[in-house]
């Protein structure tokens, strides 16, 4: 696992950095929420609201809301803070028992990152919403298409298998994509806060916005000026921007693969809405349509904050020596599985 590391990323960072000026503006909690745009927030030289700046998007507000709070959309303010001192408790790696197990550990197991590696949050959004999907209304992933289904029961026979006892890894192509740094976990498209790296920049020209997330160091360069979709399938889609109102809309397709969300496909088109509702908050909308996988368009909502922190270096990249290890590995195994058939004639 990575984690920031104390290595800026100096050379894209300086040079984009000279497209605009920057925003001062104080650090305020992850979770701050506004409702709407104002006339109040900075802006271009050519009118537009200046979206330019590190913005953090931590929470433990879950993508969707568990099951067992039925159609509860809210919290009080009561719950909200019983919520979170169970939640954080529940995650914490520090308290996994390692004779009982918890949280995807099984009893017996090892527990491969303490605590100190995470950096998730402590707090709900603002609004005390109890999902970050606000569309469909119960807040959960819609149901899934007969082939999504059939994706989803795949995938599951996949986790089963091993190979020796261990997880499958016959080539780096057994491996996912996150695993490989080609597709960044919590990255996206779309962005959504994970375990780590909950950190964006944007850099903004008349021409273009760059959208530089923290994890996996991938910068995602969206023309503005209405050229069409060249339709070449990318590993994170074809991007476009344009403006609505004062709301920056980013339309992703043609992706190569699936996305980072699980169980997604290639024919995800993806609509992200950025809207800068005072100095301090961007809010940001997604609404991801799937018809290979889910039967209905779904829509999150992640509020973001503005950071005062840079953005650091995430060293992860696809022919890492941890894949290496991880074949020479497999090897390894197969070769002392080998010798012992042989020994025990």
């Amino acid at each position: 696992m990575n984690h920031r590391c104390l290595t800026t990323l100096g050379g894209l960072i300086s040079a984009m950095a000279l497209l605009a000026p920057g925003l001062a503006a104080a650090q305020v909690n992850t979770n701050a929420a506004a409702p709407s745009a104002t006339s109040t927030v900075p802006r271009t030289l050519d009118g537009k609201p200046d979206l330019q700046g590190v913005w953090d998007f931590r929470t433990i507000t879950p993508l969707e809301r568990p099951r067992e709070l039925g159609d509860k959309a809210f919290f009080t303010a009561e719950e909200a803070a019983a919520w979170e001192k169970s939640e954080n408790r529940r995650q914490n790696r520090d308290l996994i028992d390692p004779e009982t197990g918890g949280l995807n550990y099984p009893a017996g197991g090892v527990v491969p990152y303490n605590e100190f590696w995470y950096e998730r949050g402590d707090k709900i959004v603002g609004s005390r919403r109890t999902s970050l999907i606000v569309d469909p209304p119960n807040g959960r992933l819609p149901a899934l298409t007969p082939d999504g289904k059939v994706k989803a029961d795949a995938r599951a026979l996949a986790g089963r298998e091993t190979q020796l006892g261990r997880p499958k890894a016959d080539s780096w192509e057994d491996r996912p994509l996150q695993e490989r740094c080609i597709m960044g976990l919590n990255a996206g498209p779309p962005m959504t806060p994970g375990a780590y790296n909950n950190n964006v920049q944007l850099f903004q020209t008349p021409e273009t916005v760059v959208i530089l997330t923290e994890m996996v160091h991938d910068a995602r360069i969206v023309p503005m000026d209405g050229r069409p979709f060249l339709n070449i399938p990318q590993w994170k889609g074809e991007s476009r921007g344009r403006w609505e109102g004062d709301t920056l809309v980013v339309e992703t397709k043609n992706f190569k693969r699936e996305t980072s969300l699980a169980g997604s496909s290639a024919s995800t088109h993806l609509i992200e809405r950025f809207t800068r509702t005072d100095a301090n908050t961007l809010l940001y909308e997604f609404t991801v349509t799937d018809p290979n996988t889910w039967t209905r368009p779904w829509t999150a909502v992640v509020p973001m904050a503005r950071s005062e922190d840079p953005i650091y270096e995430y060293a992860c990249h696809e022919a890492n020596h941890a894949l290496g290890g991880i074949l020479a590995g497999a090897r390894a195994d197969e070769k002392a599985a080998e010798a012992a058939k042989k020994g025990s004639k």
